[in-house]
């Protein structure tokens, strides 16, 4: 099933599509109150939401060791997940602009995948965290490369507002053999096999919840393989997987405050 959120005048909805219809839900679909509410064909320009409803956004940084290659040389394998957070400011739905902020002279894509949990979690087992999965989708985790570098820790590099686009939709499941790729201006830049990641996604919510409470619409982003690079201006990003579909976002300059 693929489930989408947007805007239908001055309200946020949940639908579920069908053909060329969406479901409309009275609740975020992973809740016990959700139910079939009304179906219509919706406008081509309809605004779509990021779908999810996080309270925290959690990232995983190097779980994938070509990536680890190219960006941390002569680094080994990390023997735990590495976390970090972005606001939820840093949202940004299908087809929004990312925008370059003017305190960085490179801001760059990392495209990934990203899980909507369902359930609450605390300290939960491998096996109650792929319980607790709602659905993937796809995320942008964008990088403020030079910004990040200099400041030693990752909060500012990573959440500038816009740094976090997600979507198109929200589905139950992926294939196995399911690969990720990201196209910068129809050029491709990153393929790769989610088995090649580090640390698999049970994993990294059990790790998660061992430090803090997990509720459901929370957003985990795995990580980004090898093959990340700069945006500049007037690029369109699109990261793209088989059964999720495409997260296509343009590129603008953001003017200075």
């Amino acid at each position: 099933m693929e489930y989408i959120r947007y805007r239908f005048g001055d309200k946020v909805h949940w639908g579920r599509l069908r053909g060329d219809q969406v479901i409309e839900l009275s609740a975020a679909p992973w809740s016990e109150h959700s139910k079939e509410v009304r179906r219509f064909t919706p406008a081509p320009d309809a605004p779509i939401l990021p779908p999810c409803e996080p309270t925290k956004i959690i990232c995983v940084g190097k779980n994938y060791f070509d990536h680890i290659k190219e960006l941390h040389p002569g680094e080994d394998r990390p023997e735990e997940p590495l976390l970090f957070m972005k606001p939820l400011s840093a949202l940004l739905p299908p087809r929004g602009k990312i925008l370059i902020p003017p305190q960085s002279e490179r801001v760059d894509y990392e495209g990934e995948l990203a899980v909507v949990l369902g359930r609450q979690l605390y300290c939960a087992s491998r096996e109650a965290a792929e319980n607790a999965i709602f659905g993937y989708t796809l995320a942008n985790d964008v990088t403020a490369r030079d910004l990040q570098k200099k400041d030693g820790q990752w909060t500012r590099g990573k959440g500038f507002d816009t740094f976090c686009p997600v979507g198109p939709v929200l589905v139950r499941s992926i294939p196995e053999d399911a690969v990720l790729i990201t196209h910068v201006n129809d050029e491709e830049r990153q393929r790769a096999a989610l088995d090649r990641m580090i640390f698999k996604v049970p994993e990294i919510i059990s790790y998660i919840s061992q430090c803090m409470t997990l509720m459901p619409g929370d957003l985990i982003l795995t990580g980004t393989p090898e093959g990340v690079g700069p945006l500049r201006a007037g690029d369109v990003v699109e990261i793209k997987m088989h059964g999720i579909g495409i997260l296509r976002n343009r590129v603008a300059e953001r003017d200075a405050l």
